[in-house]
């Protein structure tokens, strides 16, 4: 059962992931060399607070628990502010290469545990919240809206630090899950969407072409 636990919580944890991907990303070349910087960005920023967080422990009294337990609350935090330091310095090198970027582009006992299951989900969350944050952290950037910037980089922080409310996870996961909901729907506005087009995808039904309305309209009428 070990096998079917590793591929039902990579599922739940990088499937939304992975559909956004073959849906939004693949098929455009620009796009995959968009996310693959994106992705050495944040890696950078991760390596970092790994070391400043490995750095600070060595140096510390290893023995103290609540010493050790401050420490890595401290290192979230860290975290937290790199990673969005570096998304502002990869918005910053996306707008320098504005220009070389547009000319290569074309149009009884669980087989699986409760904390194996809950983590899966939580995956799941932070890498649709990363993904929301982006497009709004980025369209910030561009209009100056910096309230704007500091409010994804708080909810950036408040999320991390519900993950210490673990291994209660009732707590955590569904505050989680209302933020990545929340800011789900601002990502989705900040990109132009609206409720008529969610209603018009869920019926299936296509705007009308106004160039078809305009031919219309200057159709003579039919005689009877």
């Amino acid at each position: 059962m070990s096998a079917a636990v590793f591929f039902g919580c990579t599922f739940i944890a990088f499937g939304p992931a992975f559909a956004l991907l073959l849906f939004t990303v693949a098929g455009d070349p620009l796009r995959v060399i968009i996310l693959v910087a994106g992705s050495f960005f944040w890696l950078v920023s991760l390596l970092l607070s790994s070391l400043l967080w490995f750095v600070a422990v060595q140096l510390s009294n290893k023995e103290n628990a609540s010493v050790q337990h401050g420490l890595l609350m401290m290192g979230a935090g860290i975290s937290v502010l790199l990673q969005e330091a570096f998304r502002f310095a990869y918005y910053k090198l996306l707008k320098k290469a504005d220009q070389g970027l547009a000319a290569i582009s074309e149009d009884g006992r669980s087989p699986i545990s409760t904390g194996q299951m809950a983590y899966a989900f939580l995956t799941m969350a932070l890498v649709l919240l990363h993904t929301f944050w982006g497009v709004v952290f980025f369209d910030a950037c561009e209009r100056r809206k910096w309230l704007v910037v500091a409010t994804v980089v708080l909810s950036h922080a408040l999320t991390s630090g519900l993950t210490f409310l673990n291994p209660w996870y009732e707590g955590s996961l569904v505050l989680i899950y209302g933020i990545t909901v929340g800011t789900g729907a601002w990502a989705y506005l900040t990109a132009g969407g609206s409720v008529q087009n969610i209603w018009r995808c869920v019926t299936c039904k296509q705007e009308p072409d106004p160039h078809v309305l305009v031919y219309s309209a200057l159709q003579p009428p039919a005689e009877d």
